[in-house]
């Protein structure tokens, strides 16, 4: 787990506002747009331009709006002021969520095939007053891959590092992290049953190949398409824990998803990046740091 897992997960981000519901919230979508069209470019985008973007996908100019604000105070976009215009580009924080999405949605893959059979346990007992730390480690640990398996264990397939799962948190006295392998009686697939709603998942996975089967209904232009497209996926996968593929159902939706995905990624990104260049206004990071400090 890293970033990503942080900036969207952690209650001062505000995870749920943009994740878990079918229609992705405005702090997913313009996560998804800085990420597809301003990061690594060092550029600040008009906050013109991304109310045109938004309102393509059916968000108004006032939710628009307050999101960008929201996330400038919690630090995940810079805000400079040109003239009469102000324009967000991308703070470290923001970056390093937005790549380390990137390695979630572009190279870890739906599930898993190369498990040894190793599991990552950790345990946690938090004092009652500790609520929101408590809240954080869960979202982070549900983000990881771990499911819950009995009281306050949880377990996920794989070596996963507890240091991101704790980082700010103030709370390594109180957690306890193993590495194991399951011994008889053990079964694997009841670990899996226990710990994970794979009904559920299958579902959102089954979800997603409906919704996407018919990719001009779902709006009108491929800018707006990809960037649902991709804010689709994530909430799809956010919850997934890649378990092992031996221990799914012969008809797991997520790797027919997942090639559904890229399929149309691939057909939609082009369009998309040509309508991008005509519409947004954008001034570079220096000009920005400029702006800001005069």
């Amino acid at each position: 787990m890293g970033a990503y897992a942080r900036g969207v997960s952690d209650p001062a981000v505000s995870a749920a506002e943009g994740i878990g519901a079918d229609t992705p919230r405005p702090q997913t979508l313009l996560l998804t747009f800085f990420g597809g069209h301003v990061l690594d470019r060092r550029i600040h985008v008009a906050t013109a331009s991304v109310l045109d973007v938004l309102e393509r996908v059916g968000v108004s100019e006032h939710a628009t709006r307050s999101t960008l604000s929201r996330m400038a105070r919690r630090g995940l976009l810079h805000r400079a002021r040109r003239g009469r215009h102000v324009y967000f580009g991308l703070t470290e924080r923001s970056r390093a969520i937005l790549h380390d999405g990137e390695l979630r949605i572009w190279r870890a893959g739906a599930v898993n095939r190369q498990w040894d059979g190793t599991w990552t346990l950790l345990g946690f007992s938090m004092p009652e007053s500790w609520q929101r730390q408590r809240h954080a480690l869960r979202s982070r640990l549900l983000w990881a891959g771990f499911g819950s398996l009995q009281g306050g264990l949880w377990i996920a397939p794989g070596e996963v590092d507890p240091v991101p799962l704790l980082d700010g948190l103030g709370a390594d006295a109180h957690v306890k992290v193993f590495q194991a392998r399951a011994l008889p009686p053990t079964e694997v697939a009841g670990i899996v049953r226990e710990a994970w709603d794979t009904h559920g998942l299958a579902a959102r996975y089954r979800a997603f190949l409906a919704r996407w089967q018919d990719p001009e209904s779902q709006a009108p232009d491929s800018l707006a398409r990809d960037l649902l497209l991709e804010s689709d996926w994530l909430q799809t996968i956010r919850d997934d824990p890649r378990l092992p593929r031996e221990h799914l159902p012969a008809d797991w939706p997520a790797e027919p998803a997942q090639e559904l995905f890229y399929a149309l990624s691939k057909e939609l990104r082009p369009a998309a990046r040509a309508i991008a260049a005509e519409i947004l206004d954008s001034i570079t990071d220096e000009q920005a740091d400029v702006e800001a400090a005069e």
